[in-house]
């Protein structure tokens, strides 16, 4: 009670701030996602109706029927655990830079820009192989129809699609939410009426694959990368209403929901009923299929798609935008439509090189493989970075609990040993590329750190910006101003205005 009295008191003898207290990422429009909002854009980045098809098509065509659905059970544990280690960070700060500025607060500066590099490749790739998937799911949907692009009608197609993409973003972020949520449950319930309905067939028509003997992995990485997803909440959680409840909650809540469905797509597949998605989706009505089927088949998964790959785009725009302001990224990225409140020069820019690289795939499609294989590996150095970071963090401010370091341990050594499993199994085979990918990615963090020591040392200062309460928040007299450890002015205890904070 004598610290509500006190703070009483000093409401009536304060007066309004010369300089208040602002969030340094007020420019996007603070508190305005739902929980329900927020839960869309972390669901779709996984796209979930397309991965519940890739799934049991995986365990179909490489026979790992009960293994893959074992695999997909314990893939689900262990991105469970990294969502728990990263919910520790959700709790306590909300910064547009997600993953990237915790593993600042937890390990420091280079590995928050390995992380950096490391979400924006994840980001960047999986943006586009969605587009690419997408594109091509619309081009058979087409076909279908009786519409078959070639040629130049081909990139029309891709233009088009992104041109859709970067519309709705840049409309506005609860705009996009609600168009992604929509197109996601939309393509979830067919998917999964579909399988509920069919009945086992037993005539699934095999594809001969030079890695039917890797099965295993292949599974193990398909369920990793249906998973992620659940760290893109991380980069709204200034834009969102109550951020260190709703993100958490999103944090911890999609890799259950997610999970839960692809266990049922490895169920079905094991029990048989998965056997018409599988042919629908492989041989289109080549195995008698009805047309009908095939074409809401592709209409779900080019939805589910592009679904994706605009929450991919989404967040990646927000991680450039963090970088921008800090300036790790050139200043530009920080650019903030003046009344729809997205990174408009961001997503431009993202959504530019995810059709870029689409295109390319689509020209090129041998190169697929070898990119999903760097991207996931990407992903995993991400999670591993910020599994470390959060023990370290908790460690420092002494909140370290013996659930988590169990969490911690569990989660990262899962991390590690998937990926050291991806890079021996690919030199094995005489690739490279995903030991290549791991190094650029290390090599790129580091080299970045030592470019803005020489050419922008005060953007290092500035690395992990995060939302801040603004004069506004509070009520008079329950805070006092001060200055951070960037310049700026910051709300601080009240008995503590002599001090700054990052």
């Amino acid at each position: 009670m004598t610290s509500l009295a006190d703070a009483i008191a000093r409401s009536f003898s304060a007066v309004e701030p010369e300089r208040p207290a602002v969030s340094p990422l007020r420019a996007l429009g603070r508190r305005r996602l739902s929980g329900v909002e927020v839960l869309a854009q972390a669901i779709a980045t996984t796209a979930p109706a397309a991965s519940m098809v890739l799934l049991p098509v995986t365990m179909l065509t490489h026979e790992t029927l009960l293994a893959g659905l074992i695999t997909i059970v314990v893939a689900t544990v262990a991105v469970s655990l990294i969502a728990a280690c990263v919910s520790q960070f959700t709790r306590r700060l909300a910064a547009a830079g997600g993953l990237y500025s915790f593993v600042f607060q937890g390990s420091g500066t280079r590995a928050a820009l390995t992380t950096g590099v490391a979400m924006l490749a994840k980001y960047l790739g999986s943006g586009a192989l969605t587009m690419y998937h997408g594109g091509q799911a619309l081009i058979a949907l087409l076909a279908e129809l009786g519409v078959a692009p070639r040629g130049p009608w081909v990139a029309a197609v891709y233009l088009t699609v992104a041109a859709v993409i970067l519309a709705a973003l840049v409309r506005g972020v609860r705009f996009a939410a609600l168009a992604i949520l929509t197109v996601e449950v939309c393509s979830l319930m067919f998917i999964s009426g579909l399988m509920v309905l069919s009945g086992p067939t037993d005539q699934v028509a095999m594809v001969d694959s030079a890695d039917s003997t890797r099965g295993v992995m292949l599974v193990v990485l398909t369920a990793l990368f249906a998973l992620a997803g659940f760290e893109s909440a991380t980069f709204f959680g200034p834009e969102a209403k109550r951020p260190l409840v709703t993100v958490t909650r999103t944090v911890l809540l999609t890799p259950m929901i997610c999970g839960a469905l692809f266990i049922f797509a490895a169920w079905a597949a094991w029990s048989g009923r998965a056997d018409t998605v599988v042919n629908a989706y492989l041989h289109g009505t080549g195995t008698g299929v009805s047309p009908a089927v095939v074409i809401m088949l592709n209409l779900g998964l080019s939805c589910s798609w592009l679904a994706s790959s605009m929450a991919s785009s989404n967040a990646a725009s927000r991680l450039a935008y963090s970088m921008g302001i800090e300036r790790v990224l050139p200043g530009a990225f920080g650019a903030v439509h003046r009344r729809l409140r997205t990174p408009w020069v961001a997503l431009s820019v993202i959504v530019a090189m995810v059709l870029s690289a689409a295109m390319v795939f689509a020209a090129f499609d041998a190169v697929i493989a070898d990119v999903k294989v760097g991207v996931r590996c990407a992903l995993i150095i991400a999670y591993l970075l910020v599994t470390v970071a959060s023990l370290r963090f908790l460690r420092r401010i002494r909140e370290l609990t013996l659930p988590v370091v169990c969490a911690g341990w569990i989660g990262g050594t899962a991390a590690a040993a998937t990926l050291a499993y991806i890079v021996g199994l690919n030199a094995y085979d005489g690739r490279y590329w995903a030991g290549a990918a791991v190094a650029s990615v290390i090599l790129a963090g580091t080299a970045c750190q030592r470019h803005l020591r020489r050419t922008r040392p005060g953007s290092l200062a500035a690395v992990g910006v995060f939302d801040s309460p603004e004069s506004a928040d509070v009520l008079p007299g329950s805070g006092a101003l001060g200055t951070n450890a960037r310049g700026a002015i910051a709300l601080v205890g009240a008995d503590r205005a002599d001090r700054g904070g990052r």
